[in-house]
């Protein structure tokens, strides 16, 4: 028996690489940093300027490859940013303050709108991490979290908080493979942030199902059998989502991010999660939608009781869809981001 459910629709205008239209449509310039933050953000409507390179790299991505992006996100050749008039500039790195000055061959906050989205939880010394455009009063920081609203240090920077949005990829939880997934990037190299240490813990507990980038050779580093680890390299994100819902549930052991979307996606799939309780995740994961604890004996007990209970399983399930769908749904973060676009560029 499965736990099939049916997979709802994707709301009108936002499938099928379609956007909706703004009231007053920007050109806004920003590069591709983070694939599915800009997935979600492209969906605005406005006429989004990605800088590409010949090699693509870091700053010059363009146009995503692996996600359905709408016709709105443009792709603008490096030696013709500085001609694609952007109203606003969109910055998610700190190099990125002189290299958009650079190409555009104007002063931002000045000649041309900016701001800084900050997608990352403060290093160094926290709680007294200064950020990077602290000291500037005309380029306003847009959190990710409240959490990093509250401990990044942004002295004269006005500050807003727009949440996640996740595109829907529909309720498809069938709980069939009784073992429980895990989604890390470059977890070898970012280790403790990750949670990647506390993986053999889990593993002697449940069964894991390791999916993202970088993470073929994390098995032989603990020396796990695939009876109790598995990679899986660098899916395609449909294929991924299609493996993780047949996973009977989600464990989310990263320390110190801003809130992995990963999370937010099995919820949204409908798996029962078990989450390690820092940052925001106790902001993200209501009661009912699964286990939040700084303890991972208490994950690995709450992942085996849904293992052995698939019924528990399917209603944590669907409560946690209904809790990310109510929170970070993908209209939400598109009504939140057209606020604060006319705010700044008014």
């Amino acid at each position: 028996m499965t736990l099939q459910q049916p997979v709802p629709t994707a709301p009108a205008g936002m499938a099928q690489g379609r956007a909706r239209t703004p009231a007053r449509v920007l050109r806004i310039l920003l590069w591709h940093v983070h694939g599915s933050w800009t997935t979600a953000f492209v969906h605005g409507g406005h006429t989004c300027l990605l800088p590409v390179t010949p090699d693509r790299g870091p700053d010059g991505r363009g146009r995503a490859r692996t996600w359905d992006w709408p016709a709105n996100a443009e792709e603008v050749p490096w030696d013709a940013v500085r001609d694609s008039e952007p109203d606003l500039v969109i910055l998610q790195r700190p190099h990125e303050l002189e290299l958009a000055a650079r190409l555009l061959g104007r002063s931002l906050g000045r000649d041309v709108p900016a701001l800084y989205v900050e997608h990352n939880t403060p290093r160094q010394d926290v709680p007294l991490t200064r950020h990077p455009v602290a000291d500037r009063s005309d380029i306003p920081v847009v959190h990710v979290t409240y959490f990093n609203d509250l401990f990044w240090d942004c002295g004269r920077a006005p500050t807003y908080v727009v949440e996640h949005g996740v595109p829907d990829p529909g309720h498809r939880y069938t709980g069939e493979v009784d073992r429980v997934g895990v989604v890390l990037n470059e977890p070898l190299r970012r280790w403790r942030f990750t949670g990647t240490d506390l993986l053999p813990g889990l593993a002697e507990k449940v069964p894991l199902d390791l999916f993202g980038m970088d993470v073929a050779g994390v098995p032989d580093r603990f020396g796990l059998p695939p009876s109790r680890l598995r990679a899986y390299e660098d899916l395609p994100q449909a294929a991924m989502h299609e493996q993780l819902a047949r996973r009977r549930a989600y464990v989310h052991p990263l320390r110190w991010t801003s809130l992995g979307l990963s999370l937010i996606e099995a919820m949204m799939l409908g798996l029962p999660v078990a989450v390690l309780g820092t940052t925001e995740a106790h902001e993200a994961v209501p009661p009912e939608a699964g286990t939040v604890s700084t303890d991972p004996r208490v994950l690995a007990e709450a992942l085996h009781a849904f293992r052995q209970d698939r019924d528990l399983a399917l209603r944590t399930g669907t409560a946690a869809r209904a809790a990310a769908l109510r929170r970070y749904g993908l209209t939400r973060f598109l009504d939140d981001w057209d606020r604060v676009l006319q705010e700044v560029t008014s």
